[in-house]
């Protein structure tokens, strides 16, 4: 089993390359949660703020 793990002599080599597979392949399946739920955070707070400035101004089709 060690003789495994050490990959014949390119353990150093080996692993490390994996991790980065690992890493890379765990970003590209969590990235775009993380992207959708940036861009829900800033599309609730345009409305929220379009909704209050809207509540604020006087409409010019009620003064006509």
């Amino acid at each position: 089993m060690m003789h495994w793990l050490a990959m014949g002599g390119y353990a150093v080599y080996v692993w490390p390359a994996y991790a980065v597979f690992f890493a890379v392949l765990a970003w590209d399946w969590l990235a775009p949660g993380f992207r959708k739920r940036k861009l829900m955070r800033e599309l609730r707070g345009r409305i929220a703020r379009e909704q209050t400035r809207n509540a604020r101004a006087p409409r010019a089709e009620a003064s006509a």
